[in-house]
């Protein structure tokens, strides 16, 4: 049985969105693969962040916006009728946008104007969140949009 990019299998329903999978996935990939590729490379501050900034933005990411996209009282309706693929640059752009300004944040302004001392590990924060959070936005809204499509109407 094969799954496709949403989910589904052989042709049929994706499965359906369960925030906790989602952020538990979230992390956990991220972390094997920059792990796996910090540690084939000996690339000692790739193999920590892997576990730390990669993975971690990617499920922060996940979970704030699986959960703006799964509100209670049902999605916002410009989020629902959007097509797929724009909701899932918008989002993935705003999200990039947001953590880019964080991990500049972390590695100019803090060392700056805190106790904070500059190090190697800032400086990557200003790559690893945005490129991390544009992932796991991408992912999770992806998922949503498509097992949001393939729910039945509710009147």
């Amino acid at each position: 049985m094969s799954r496709g990019i949403d989910g589904a299998i052989d042709g049929r329903t994706p499965r359906p969105f369960t925030l906790w999978r989602e952020v538990l996935v979230a992390y956990f990939a991220p972390a094997l693969m920059a792990g796996a590729g910090g540690v084939a490379g000996g690339q000692a501050g790739l193999t920590v962040a892997a576990v730390t900034s990669i993975a971690g933005t990617s499920a922060l990411v996940t979970l704030l916006i699986g959960t703006w996209l799964q509100r209670r009282k049902g999605p916002r309706p410009w989020t629902a009728n959007l097509p797929r693929v724009v909701l899932v640059a918008l989002l993935a752009v705003g999200a990039a946008t947001t953590a880019g300004f964080v991990g500049w944040f972390a590695s100019q302004w803090l060392p700056a104007h805190t106790g904070v001392p500059d190090a190697p590990w800032l400086t990557r924060l200003r790559l690893d969140l945005p490129i991390s959070a544009a992932l796991a936005a991408s992912v999770v809204s992806w998922r949503w949009h498509g097992a949001r499509r393939a729910q039945p109407r509710q009147s």
